[in-house]
C-alpha cells in the first residue's frame, strides 16, 4: 500500500504543476517552483541583515560593531529581550503582510515563515516554547484563520518546537492599530493580554518565543510580553515577519 501511495503521489505532482503552475507571490508571474518569488520582486525586497541593533533588530546603514545597540532600544528598552525581522515593511513586504492577513493567501506561509525562519536562527536555538500574538474571538470568528498563528505554527514545526496557540489570549477587543500613534497604540493594547491560567505550564519558566506578522511601535508585543512574563516566562524573544525601518520599540 505504501509503495502504492507513493507511486499515485509521483503521478499527481506533475499533473497538479500542469494545471496549476507556480506563480510567483508579489506578481502572479510564472516561477520555477511554488512559494517563490520572480527575480524583479525579489529585487524589491529589502532582507534586514547585519549589522543592527541586537535588541530591536533595526538595520544600521552601517557596520558599528557586534552587541551594538540602537538609540531607540538604550533610551526605552522593550519588555522582551530580543527581536528580529525577515524584511522592512515597505511595498511588496506590506503587500504580502496584507495578502495573508485580508485575502486568505494561507499559502504565503511557508514563503513567509521560512524567511523568518532565516532572520531568527539564533532566537529559534535558545526558543522552549512558540506562542502566536493571539486575535480576539470576535475578529477571529469574522477573519476566520490568525495570521501570526499560521506563521508560529510553521516556524514551530520546521524547528520542531513546542506550539502553544491557546495559552495567550486577547481578553479584550481593542481598535486597529493602522492610523495610530505610539502612545494611542501603547493605550489601545495595554491590559489586553493574559495567559489562560490552566494553561500558564506551556509558558511557565520557560523562554517564549513571540510571533507576530509586523512590528512598528511594539505596543503589541510589548503588552504581550508583559502578560507572558506575569504568567512566569523565564524571558520572551519577537519574532516577525516584517518591521519599520525606523521609529520601533
Amino acid at each position: 500500500m505504501g509503495l502504492m501511495m507513493r507511486g499515485l503521489a509521483s503521478i499527481a505532482r506533475p499533473i497538479g504543476r500542469f494545471l496549476y503552475p507556480p506563480v510567483c507571490a508579489g506578481c502572479g508571474g510564472a516561477v520555477s517552483e511554488a512559494a517563490a518569488l520572480c527575480p524583479a520582486c525579489w529585487r524589491t525586497m529589502r532582507f534586514i541583515e547585519r549589522p543592527y541593533c541586537e535588541v530591536l533588530g533595526l538595520p544600521f546603514s552601517f557596520d558599528l560593531g557586534r552587541g551594538f545597540l540602537s538609540a531607540e532600544a538604550i533610551a526605552e528598552p522593550p519588555a522582551f529581550a530580543r527581536l528580529r525581522a525577515a524584511v522592512i515593511y515597505r511595498d511588496l513586504a506590506s503587500r504580502l503582510v496584507a495578502s495573508l492577513k485580508y485575502s486568505d493567501r494561507t499559502d504565503l506561509v511557508p514563503l513567509m515563515a521560512g524567511w523568518m525562519a532565516r532572520a531568527g536562527a539564533e532566537l529559534l536555538d535558545d526558543a522552549e516554547v512558540v506562542v502566536p500574538v493571539p486575535l480576539h474571538s470576535g475578529r477571529l470568528f469574522r477573519r476566520r484563520f490568525n495570521q501570526s498563528a499560521e506563521l508560529a505554527r510553521a516556524i514551530a514545526r520546521r524547528r520542531r518546537l513546542d506550539f502553544a496557540p491557546t495559552s495567550l489570549v486577547r481578553v479584550r477587543s481593542t481598535r486597529s492599530q493602522v492610523g495610530l500613534g505610539p502612545e494611542e497604540r501603547r493605550t489601545n493594547v495595554r491590559g489586553a493580554f493574559q495567559v489562560r491560567p490552566e494553561r500558564d505550564d506551556a509558558v511557565r519558566g520557560r523562554r517564549v518565543l513571540l510571533v507576530d506578522d509586523v512590528f512598528t511601535t511594539g505596543a503589541t508585543v510589548s503588552a504581550a510580553t508583559r502578560a507572558l512574563k506575569r504568567a512566569g516566562a523565564r524571558e520572551v524573544d519577537v519574532l516577525v515577519f516584517a518591521r519599520v525601518a525606523s521609529g520601533g520599540g
